[in-house]
């Protein structure tokens, strides 16, 4: 299965549909792919397992969102201040 998860990473172009955001504007995507790149990254670090995976939503978060909103949310995720649930 990691397989493919590597294959699908490797080949990745751009952001692929998500029925959960079928509208044009795609800031809740974004934002979504944002928190479960983190998530992913927490919960496998604290399992002492690869985050390979989480490069998937990492690399979604990259594709839509604004270089400017991602250095400020690293911003506040450094000083305690961001307000998502991570």
């Amino acid at each position: 299965m990691s397989d493919t998860v590597e294959e699908k990473i490797k080949n990745y172009r751009t952001a692929p549909f998500d029925a959960r955001f079928p509208n044009t504007n795609q800031t809740r995507n974004c934002y979504q792919n944002y928190l479960d790149f983190h998530r992913c990254n927490k919960a496998l670090s604290a399992k002492d397992q690869d985050v390979a995976p989480c490069e998937w939503y990492q690399r979604v978060y990259k594709s839509l969102c604004p270089m400017s909103w991602v250095s400020k949310w690293d911003e506040q995720i450094e000083d305690g201040s961001f307000a998502g649930k991570i």
